[in-house]
């Protein structure tokens, strides 16, 4: 398979569309080698419009929405980030194209492994991944820039509003199904934040994330 045409073809007629035009955003998605982050028997997948599973339950989620999430939440150079659910590392690996370090957090053992081992194939060495239950963050590393939540929840959870630097940002897939919202949250300072949906979606909970804990 030609990876290389897959990717450009992921790009133009899946990320374009749906209105990432972010140069940054565009050059992570090119360089970030998204067929390292599949299971090896989903590679002739890596670039479908599908999320992909990747074991214990959860999914690769679709390269649009990645790409639509990266692009709200605006890394910059030098941002420190926490990820909460780490996955297969794509994510992570994409946060760490632009951002200084990226704290990723994950509850299942068997994907900090998959993970560890996709970021190490991959010469990524700005990321570590660490075991644990996210819906707590990591409060060892706050306050962050960027909190980037790569799993739904029902509702933010306060931890990591109480984690996030002012004038930092968090994007998170919030509500239900059918439909749930990727919302972008700003820490405006003095205990204010401004919230706003991107765009909706629906993609697979975070394994914890069942009670609601904090709402707008």
């Amino acid at each position: 398979m030609d990876f290389e045409h897959a990717r450009f073809n992921m790009i133009e007629q899946q990320i374009r569309p749906w209105d990432v035009l972010d140069p940054d955003v565009l050059n992570a998605l090119r360089s970030v080698k998204r067929e390292l982050f599949v299971l090896p028997e989903h590679q002739a997948l890596a670039f479908g419009e599908v999320q992909l599973p990747i074991g214990c339950g959860q999914s690769m989620l679709e390269p649009k929405v990645e790409a639509k999430a990266l692009q709200a939440i605006g890394v910059k150079s030098g941002d420190s980030i926490l990820e909460i659910g780490t996955g297969s590392g794509y994510m992570a690996a994409l946060l760490a194209v632009r951002g200084e370090w990226v704290r990723s957090v994950e509850i299942e053992p068997q994907l900090v492994r998959f993970a560890v081992d996709n970021l190490a194939r991959n010469e990524i060495d700005n990321v570590i991944v660490e075991e644990g239950d996210g819906l707590a963050g990591l409060p060892a590393r706050a306050p962050y820039d960027v909190i980037m939540v790569s799993g739904a929840v029902r509702e933010i959870s306060q931890a990591w509003l109480d984690q996030l630097k002012t004038g930092g940002r968090l994007f998170a897939f919030v509500g239900t199904a059918p439909v749930m919202k990727g919302q972008l949250v700003q820490n405006l300072g003095d205990g204010q934040f401004r919230s706003s949906t991107v765009f909706e979606t629906l993609v697979p909970y975070l394994r914890t994330a069942q009670a609601p804990s904090f709402a707008f």
